[in-house]
């Protein structure tokens, strides 16, 4: 694999070109998977891929080439590291499928801003750069309820347009309430030239009596061709709006300052009464806390959830010493004793895992998380199979129920 790169310094959203080409002597069943050069702070393209075949000693090698364009975004060094491409190529001798891993070579590329451009902020380089501005509606004149839009489109050629920055910028007019739409962004790649188009709208609708103008917009570049910076400027909009000011909305009305204050003194002595009391309980709230959460620990439902999560875990010990636990505070007298079915899945894990050799568990954990809910539903007398009765129960099935007995 070969690489070469046209230059390693270039102005900020510019392009170098980096080509990779990989050979072959015979051919490649699969194309390569190509190495990502993505970093911080570089834009990266696929500019072009297609086939080449080269002479080496004699011999014709084929293969396939790829060019990238590579975008410092800001102006500084920013070092790509050795990366990996992996190449699949026919065996000469079998034709059988061989794969190879071939790295790149570190490249350091260079953002490198021109010294007439220094000053610029944010810095944009391209070869042209127009401003253009659309007004819909009339912006003079108006009255409440009306509107107008104004529309800002900036082409760039030369430069992609995610370096234009926000063209239209937020700002307030007595009278008037600005509604921006999303910025609407546009690029083209003409036979390796890159182009495109940034356009905001913003809708404005009258409110009440006003007068005041939406601001220039003024936007500095520097120009690839001359080598000089220049700017590209739009008017400002006059606008006005007939009729008495708008009423102020409820954020922006004067503020209460003494009921605000009473209502803070209020809250001050809530809190204080409540934190008196607060002290006061603190006492008998813990006792009863520490003793609902020892009763709590006690339990036999903690127990459970225990046993429970030690059979997840599989946790053999741990399900020995929790059953044991469980056992002592489910039974009313004291300790109870395992069911044969508890007894028979716990012997099967002991032996698969102490027995010799070791032998895996299959289905022992899901037969003991059975077996011990089967035995604690049968020590609270719950039922295993609860049959439903009768949807539309006759009048002689009625009567049979009310003695005991069973209608078919």
């Amino acid at each position: 694999m070969t690489s070469e790169i046209d230059g390693n310094e270039v102005i900020p959203g510019q392009s170098v070109s980096l080509r990779l080409t990989v050979l072959v002597p015979t051919y490649m069943p699969d194309p390569p998977q190509w190495p990502s050069f993505e970093a911080p702070n570089l834009h990266i393209r696929v500019a072009s891929s297609g086939p080449v075949s080269e002479t080496i000693e004699g011999e014709t090698w084929s293969g396939v080439s790829r060019r990238y364009l590579i975008t410092p975004m800001v102006p500084g060094q920013v070092t790509l590291p050795a990366l990996t491409a992996s190449v699949t190529w026919a065996d000469p001798d079998t034709n059988a499928p061989l794969q190879v891993d071939l790295e790149t070579e570190p490249l350091t590329i260079t953002g490198v801003v021109p010294d007439e451009a220094r000053e610029l902020d944010p810095f944009i380089a391209a070869d042209t750069l127009e401003l253009t501005q659309s007004i819909e509606g009339e912006p003079e004149g108006m009255s409440p309820g009306a509107s107008f839009t104004r529309s800002v489109t900036a082409n760039i050629r030369g430069a992609s347009p995610m370096f234009l920055p926000p063209l239209l910028p937020q700002q307030s007019v007595d009278g008037l309430r600005g509604y921006p739409d999303e910025p609407v962004t546009a690029e083209n790649v003409d036979r390796g030239v890159v182009s495109g188009s940034r356009t905001e709208s913003v809708t404005y609708l009258a409110e009440g009596g006003g007068s005041g103008a939406l601001s220039a917009v003024t936007l500095k570049w520097y120009n690839l061709n001359s080598g000089a910076v220049e700017t590209a400027e739009l008017a400002a909009v006059d606008v006005s709006v007939e009729g008495p000011p708008a009423r102020p909305a409820d954020g922006n009305a004067p503020r209460d300052w003494r009921g605000t204050a009473q209502a803070a003194i209020a809250v001050l002595l809530a809190l204080l009464a409540l934190a008196l009391v607060v002290r006061r309980a603190r006492g008998p709230i813990g006792q009863w806390w520490q003793a609902t959460r020892l009763a709590w620990q006690r339990s036999e439902h903690a127990a459970w959830r225990t046993l429970l999560r030690k059979i997840k875990a599989r946790d053999l010990a741990g399900v020995r010493h929790a059953m044991d636990v469980w056992l002592r505070v489910s039974a009313p007298g004291g300790q109870s004793n395992p069911t044969p079915d508890v007894m028979a899945a716990l012997n099967a894990l002991g032996r698969a895992r102490y027995g010799q050799p070791p032998g895996g568990d299959g289905t022992a954990w899901q037969d003991l998380a059975h077996a011990l809910t089967d035995m604690r539903r049968a020590a609270r007398g719950e039922r295993q199979d609860d049959p439903l009765p009768p949807l539309n129960p006759s009048p002689m099935a009625a009567r049979s129920a009310q003695h005991g007995k069973k209608t078919v």
